[in-house]
């Protein structure tokens, strides 16, 4: 149904640029198969949902099934999981369907799978279309080859090893990084801990759709991120994070989104992260705090990961909302470190507005551990007003990450020094291109009719801006210079941008629920900002219409390892093309004829500060009516039951 080459730990290195790690979503069978087969942990192996496949073998070799359970057989006899099993040369290994419970099982070969990598790992990123041997899942007559590297071969995983898969899971969070009372409420939060959520069937490797209680919410909107009090201005997400994109709760997996902007109140800890691989629809779910520092180790395969235990036992979280600690950056600005898992920690500056001088401290953090290159940090990721600092806690315990990230604030440079390089980019622009109104209608017949930016969602950014009609919109958004602020919203180099004149700065909110589909490289607005969606997927944003690509390993030829097109702090700037004239200069595109127009340039913030202070009173004008309109529609929603009540207890 579903099968797809894998290795571990997948595609590290490149969240910054919105590439997920992939990998096993059960990182623990796969990993425990590789054992047995004296294989190294992270050798190429196969990952099969729901059910298995036909496999025919040329040469002689060595296997093992582990995983969900399963029918397994070697020339039609029965053999077991978890064991070392002979398939001799002509001979035909087939797997079943999963009978439950559990959702995934894995076929793990002696010396691996011997699969081309691509931006370090052969992971196969089926949405992405690269990994594996073709980059999608496997098809009949498709040939992998084996691996001729490996030592020696046990008999099976022993029993006090294996992981215990059920219909019922306790999964081990820490609090954080966006809890209560800043976006939900101590209620809400308490809900979150004592509700057994089911696992709804719309759910995949990119994350696992949840059901359960409404949130009550603290804020009653997101400001400038959003009409929505799930929406905050974009910023990393972790794998195992509980992303609630509106109303409803998702846990991301390993082939999720890097970058977005919805709040997330727990995350799930990284040795307990193989349990999102087994949730199957119906499954209930109860998420139980732990101590970061108690967590069990991902590094684990055997008994210490407590993967043999149906239960999580804790004696509770670390009972701090996630937030590790708060200081001034300085007279002006203050930083919040936030947990962000076991295993990361979310720096956030000043108050939750957009401030590209927020932005220009973000990028200065970010040069400076880049260029001290800390032993024990994984992964840096900017969002809008924060820094992600993915970190492995074996080797880099989170208090001196911690001592290292206050330290640093001395050091950085003062914002008003900031001088980077910025291009400026002129992007084509099919205006409604019929790509997102086939989305939208499929929106309205699956997901849901009645939402208020249905069936159109750029009369939707008129009322919300409260522009005249819909011709404004349209020239807004061609008069406007997009600054880049991120890269990976919605994955590959996707860019989160927005308007460096805030009279251009349309406000709107998002999908809720989001849309399970969206044409590769729309184009949409959410909050103040602007995204192009890297590939196909869900998605949130209103859309206002299609362009080309922005990620393509062609590009750059002889250099695989920089397929994406844009870099922070570039502008955009659009011109209109027609739908018909977009699909011939994407068939260019995929062909590698990538011919832009592109100028170079510098962002100076002391310059762009000048400029906000000398249109400071037309900007206010704007903001007021914008302001106005916003109101309206908050209200309206709020008569028409899309808002809950939210509470002001703390």
């Amino acid at each position: 149904m579903l099968t797809t080459v894998q290795d571990w730990p997948g595609r590290v290195g490149y969240w910054h640029v919105g590439v997920p790690p992939s990998g096993p979503m059960d990182d623990l069978s796969f990993r425990l198969g590789n054992r047995v087969l004296g294989n190294s942990e992270g050798a190429a192996g196969l990952e099969c949902t729901l059910s298995g496949p036909v496999l025919r073998f040329t040469a002689a070799t060595t296997v093992c099934v582990t995983g969900a359970p399963t029918a397994v057989t070697v020339n039609g006899s029965p053999v077991a999981q978890w064991r070392s099993v002979p398939v001799p040369a002509g001979g035909v290994l087939e797997v079943g369907a999963v009978g439950g419970p559990g959702m995934r099982c894995y076929i793990l070969f002696a010396g691996g799978l011997e699969i081309p990598e691509y931006l370090g790992s052969a992971a196969t990123f089926t949405l992405g279309r690269f990994g594996g041997a073709t980059g999608a899942a496997l098809r009949v007559d498709d040939r992998l080859t084996l691996g001729t590297e490996y030592g020696p071969t046990a008999a099976a995983v022993p029993g006090d090893e294996r992981p215990v898969i059920s219909s019922r899971w306790e999964l081990a969070v820490t609090e954080g990084p966006h809890g209560a009372p800043e976006f939900f409420t101590r209620a809400d939060f308490d809900t979150i801990l004592g509700t057994d959520y089911e696992v709804h069937f719309n759910s995949d490797r990119t994350g696992v759709r949840l059901t359960g209680p409404r949130p009550q919410w603290a804020r009653t909107d997101g400001g400038e991120a959003g009409l929505h009090p799930s929406n905050i201005h974009d910023t990393a997400y972790s794998v195992g994070a509980l992303d609630f994109t509106g109303d409803t709760p998702i846990l991301l997996g390993p082939d999720g989104p890097s970058l977005g902007g919805f709040v997330c109140p727990v995350t799930v800890v990284a040795a307990d992260r193989w349990k999102l691989g087994q949730l199957a629809p119906g499954d209930k779910v109860r998420f139980v705090p732990v101590r970061a520092e108690r967590a069990a180790s991902l590094r684990e395969t055997g008994p210490a990961r407590r993967a043999q235990w149906p239960f999580v036992l804790s004696s509770g979280g670390d009972a701090d909302d996630g937030v590790l600690a708060r200081d001034d950056a300085d007279d002006t600005t203050s930083v919040t470190y936030r947990r962000a898992g076991n295993d990361g920690v979310l720096v956030e500056y000043g108050d939750m507005t957009l401030d590209l001088g927020l932005r220009a401290r973000v990028h200065a953090l970010h040069r400076h551990l880049l260029e001290r290159g800390e032993p024990g940090i994984t992964e840096l990721t900017p969002g809008v007003r924060s820094l992600q600092v993915r970190f492995d806690p074996d080797r880099l315990a989170t208090p001196k990450l911690l001592r290292l990230l206050r330290e640093a604030e001395a050091l950085l440079p003062s914002v008003t020094e900031l001088v980077v390089p910025s291009r400026t980019v002129h992007l084509p622009l099919s205006w409604d291109d019929p790509a997102t109104r086939e989305a939208i209608i499929r929106y309205m017949h699956g997901v849901r009719a009645d939402a208020p930016w249905c069936p159109w969602n750029i009369e939707f950014i008129r009322r919300m801006n409260g522009l005249a009609d819909v011709s404004e919109v349209f020239d807004t958004v061609f008069a406007a210079e997009y600054l880049v602020l991120g890269l990976g919203d919605v994955y590959l180099g996707a860019p989160v941008a927005t308007p460096t004149d805030p009279r251009h700065r349309l406000v709107t909110t998002k999908y809720n629920p989001a849309r399970t589909w969206t044409p590769e490289n729309a184009v949409g607005i959410g909050g103040a900002y602007l995204c192009v969606y890297g590939m196909e997927g869900p998605g949130g944003y209103q859309f206002v219409g299609r362009t080309t690509q922005v990620w393509n390993h062609r590009w750059a030829p002889g250099d695989a390892e920089r397929p994406w097109l844009l870099d922070y702090f570039d502008r955009i700037r659009w011109y209109p093309v027609s739908a018909e004239e977009l699909l011939d200069l994407r068939a260019d595109f995929a062909a590698g004829d990538c011919r832009l127009r592109t100028e170079d340039g510098e962002f100076r913030l002391a310059d762009y500060r000048e400029f906000l202070t000398a249109n400071a009173d037309s900007i206010a004008d704007f903001r007021t009516r914008q302001a106005a309109a916003f109101t309206a529609e908050r209200n309206s929603w709020r008569a028409a039951g899309e808002l809950a009540e939210t509470k002001g207890t703390r």
